[in-house]
This record gives C-alpha cells, structure tokens and sequence, in this order.
C-alpha cells in the first residue's frame, strides 16, 4: 500500500468512498455527497492523504480546521475513510497514523474526531491513536428526525506541546 497526497484527479474514487460512508448512517451527519469543490473548500490542503492498493484507492484521511479564529489556528477535526471492500486490513491504522505526523509537521498541537458510538471500530482505531475520550455530546444532532449522540475525542501532540 502506498500513501499520496489527495489532489482533485482523486476525487472520483474518494466520493464513492465517502458517499459509502454516508450511507452507512454511522459515519458522518453529512446526508449528501459534497461535490469536489465544496469538500476542497472544507478540507486542509496541508494535510490529506490517500491509501493506494495495486492503483486503486482504498481510503484517505483528511483535517478540517474546527473554527477560522486565530486562537484555533492548532486545532483540527480528523476524518478517515476506508473503503467497505478493504476494512479490517490495517489502511484506517496507516492512514491515521501519517495524518498525526502530518499534522504535526504542519504545526497542528490537538486533533479532534466526533464518532457516533455505535462506529466501535473507528473509536478503538483512534484509541489505538492516542486519541482519548474526552466526552459525549448528547442529541448533539439529528438524523432522519433521530436525535444522535456523538463521542469527542481528541489527541494533544507531544511534539508541538
């Protein structure tokens, strides 16, 4: 497997993964796929990453700055990805892996996930990150009319702190 940077000729083969993630409804509010130009718009160009398997995209990982003030200018939101026919081999781990030193070589000190509690996976995944639990929002936001909770982590860097 190999790590690239994501650029807009991706695009394609990151939509589907995302829109699979979508449709999971345990991955992401999003209930509509963002087109390129919105998700370039929204994603950090410093630090995004894709997985590459025999020239096939496999999953990719990429921060969102959590607010435009100044004072959070270290802060990102993380989102990792892995395409439905490649989980359970390692990529979620790489791809995780590489975006925290990404982000650290970019200046970021703290890294922040929301993950819906039933995504076990995801949430043992960052664990395994040094992320910690920091908290639940409760009914932070809705689904469909359901009310969804949502687990904080976040990871501070030993590097930058």
């Amino acid at each position: 497997m190999q790590l690239i940077k994501i650029s807009k000729s991706d695009w394609p083969e990151i939509a589907l993964i995302y829109k699979s993630g979508i449709d999971t409804k345990n991955a992401t509010f999003e209930e509509i796929l963002p087109d390129w130009t919105e998700w370039d718009r929204t994603h950090l160009k410093s630090c995004r990453l894709a997985a590459v398997h025999r020239k096939k995209l496999t999953g990719f990982a990429a921060l969102s700055p959590c607010s435009n003030r100044s004072v959070y200018k270290g802060i990102a939101e993380v989102s990792v990805y892995v395409a439905e026919s490649f989980r359970g081999q390692g990529i979620g781990l790489r791809l995780l892996t590489e975006l925290i030193l990404c982000s650290e070589k970019a200046k970021f000190w703290t890294l922040e996930a929301g993950i819906f509690p039933e995504n076990t996976i995801s949430i043992q995944l960052f664990h395994r990150c040094g992320f910690r639990t920091v908290g639940i929002r409760r009914r932070i936001g809705q689904m469909n009319g359901v009310w969804r909770d949502v687990i904080l982590l976040e990871r501070r860097s030993p590097v930058i702190l």
